[in-house]
């Protein structure tokens, strides 16, 4: 499946290193940066960093990282994993990626979303009860500024805009640009409606539950007279040497990680069995090549997406480990995959 692309996911978490202390923030910034050199190096199609604004995560802009990713690699991709552009001004939204377009030579995307966390609305002097407003606004101005032309532009959330040209422009006259959605079905109309391609995060149950989600893209975009283009769909994983590295390495630092989470939003302590569930039958991708290779091409099939982004360093995975993560992604993962799909085709 030649059009089938594979990209890696981070948010920039602080990982443990070589002593087994925790990473500082530049320490996991450097790592980040590495570990997409490598990804370059092997031939994965994308690299995606997210934005978040909490002490666990070291990536608070996205666009800064990538800048400094440009100009060491020479062929992947380079997105935000999300852009949180409800509390962000969409003009210096454009400006950033269009600018990290001309380091990288027109590999640039931006993948526009609400983000799951909402400490960046009081960080930047937003009022969470304008939540809705300000994503609708916010992606109709963005949609504007995608023309590349003098555009003019009012609403309640920012100063209007009149015939304004926004600069630098890209070389191509198109910054790729894609929403992400967690599981909103008016999320995935709105995607459509803007004929943005679908990036669907997909991080716990079984992945043909979205299917719904997909169709939905699809008969909206038919409806409003815009492109569906291929939908994508990003997952967190692990992948070590065995599965039972796999589980062991990742389970302890990915408990840590999800009942600090749950703590916030009343969800009970993960137990190793509903992990093992999850990484057996869900949306959690860990274990050996050939098992998150079988896995992922399952959800692929039963979703029908062009695009899968591992989101590979979930906790304080070690350094070390993360970078072979990558390697086994790029080198074994991905051709197996292929193979796999190959096969089914064929069949």
């Amino acid at each position: 499946m030649p059009d089938l692309e594979f990209g890696l996911d981070t948010f920039g978490d602080l990982p443990e290193t070589a002593s087994g202390d925790l990473a500082t923030h530049p320490e996991a910034i450097r790592q980040v940066v590495a570990e997409a050199v490598l990804a370059d190096r092997l031939g994965v199609d994308v690299f995606a960093v997210g934005e978040h604004h909490r002490p666990e995560y070291a990536i608070s802009s996205p666009e800064t990282v990538l800048a400094g990713i440009a100009t060491q690699t020479e062929r992947i991709r380079l997105a935000s994993g999300v852009t949180v552009l409800s509390s962000d001004d969409p003009v210096r939204v454009f400006q950033r990626f269009a600018t990290v377009d001309a380091l990288s030579n027109g590999r640039a995307e931006v993948i526009l979303g609400r983000g799951s966390f909402t400490e960046s609305f009081p960080l930047f002097g937003y009022d969470l009860s304008d939540y809705d407003t300000l994503f609708e606004e916010k992606i109709d101005l963005f949609a504007q500024l995608l023309t590349e032309g003098p555009v003019t532009w009012s609403g309640s959330m920012r100063p209007a805009l009149h015939e304004a040209e926004v600069f630098p422009k890209t070389a191509s006259g198109h910054l790729s640009t894609w929403v992400g959605v967690g599981g909103s079905p008016q999320s995935v109309i709105r995607a459509a409606k803007y004929g943005f391609p679908l990036m669907l995060a997909i991080i716990g149950g079984a992945p043909a539950r979205f299917a719904p989600y997909t169709d939905l893209y699809r008969r909206a975009a038919e409806q409003f007279g815009t492109t569906a283009h291929p939908i994508g769909m990003h997952s967190p994983g692990f992948i070590a040497d065995t599965d039972e590295a796999a589980r062991e390495i990742f389970f302890p630092r990915y408990k840590v990680m999800r009942d600090r989470i749950g703590a916030l939003r009343g969800w009970p302590p993960v137990t190793r069995a509903e992990f093992d569930q999850e990484v057996e039958h869900g949306s959690m991708y860990v274990g050996s090549p050939s098992t998150v290779a079988r896995r992922m091409a399952d959800a692929i099939t039963a979703l029908g997406v062009g695009r899968f982004d591992l989101i590979y360093s979930a906790g304080t995975i070690p350094m070390a480990d993360r970078l072979r993560t990558v390697e086994l992604y790029g080198t074994e993962v991905i051709p197996m995959v292929r193979e796999l799909l190959a096969e089914r085709v064929a069949a």
